[in-house]
């Protein structure tokens, strides 16, 4: 997979229904500073911000390719917002988290850690965040505003074999279709898959001042794998030939990948008219 598919689905948008493309792009900046509030909670935490968001709609035009063709303008529109907005969970305000977790009937943050409760939660924050503040995203319709909540809510723990949840085929007012399944798989997969060094440069700065073994574990374990090489039936991680429980750890992590790779392909392929054609994750060391 190649630059072929570098920008596809905005390219795709644009050339198919320029107002779609223009309510996204209008909404590009401001979603950029809210991203950017996963920082004030999560100051050495992986990367949330616009850039990872960036990087999902890279990774979902090269899942895609050229199946992008069966996708609709409200597809797309739906899609791109769902990648950008996907982690806004990550960066609620107080106000805004005291709320969401009385709406989720979830535990308080007085009675944990705050940073827990959102790591643990922060899909189902994204999704009622953008159903709080919808009026500044620029969605045509309360279909549409449904499709981007259930996309964004997708990417993580949800069931998308749930009919009622992820409908394969939700309206919009002019009569398209929105396929659900497909859209959240793609977004869930593309966000499991980025965990190259290049999301975390930041960790090169932090690294000294973590305390807990964990921590330093996990940031080694990403600064670890080099690249990701993306072939139409595989990923492969490529990562440093680096100490053994480091790369058990990488191997862990694969292990997890896999799972979520499975489960995606499940959902499309039973419920979806699209297919994800890589079957298997991969780590290969770098020699």
């Amino acid at each position: 997979m190649d630059s072929i598919h570098d920008y596809a689905l905005e390219y795709r948008l644009k050339a198919l229904d320029p107002e779609l493309h223009a309510r996204f792009t209008n909404c590009v900046l401001s979603i950029q500073q809210l991203l950017n509030g996963y920082q004030r909670v999560f100051p050495d935490f992986t990367d949330h911000t616009v850039l990872h968001s960036m990087t999902v709609i890279d990774f979902c035009n090269r899942l895609i390719g050229g199946q992008i063709a069966r996708l609709n303008q409200d597809e797309i529109f739906s899609l791109l917002m769902g990648c950008y907005l996907h982690d806004v969970g990550m960066g609620v305000s107080n106000r805004d988290l005291a709320a969401f977790t009385r709406e989720l009937g979830v535990v308080c943050p007085e009675a944990q850690d705050a940073g827990d409760l959102i790591r643990q939660f922060h899909h189902e924050f994204s999704g009622l965040f953008i159903r709080k503040y919808a009026e500044f995203f620029e969605l045509p319709s309360a279909a549409h505003l449904r499709a981007v909540v259930q996309i964004a809510r997708g990417h993580r723990k949800t069931d998308l074999l749930d009919e009622h949840e992820f409908r394969p085929a939700l309206r919009v007012p002019n009569g398209n279709t929105i396929c659900l399944p497909y859209l959240a798989a793609l977004v869930r997969l593309a966000d499991e898959i980025d965990v190259t060094a290049a999301r975390n440069l930041g960790m090169l700065y932090s690294l000294d001042k973590l305390r807990a073994e964990r921590d330093i574990v996990e940031h080694r374990k990403h600064l670890a794998v080099r690249d990701l090489r993306i072939t139409d039936d595989a990923f492969t991680l490529l990562i440093d030939d680096a100490d053994p429980h480091i790369t058990e750890q990488i191997h862990s992590m694969a292990a997890k990948m896999q799972a979520t790779l499975d489960e995606c392909r499940a959902a499309v392929l039973g419920r979806t008219p699209f297919t994800i054609t890589q079957r298997v994750i991969r780590v290969q060391a770098i020699t």
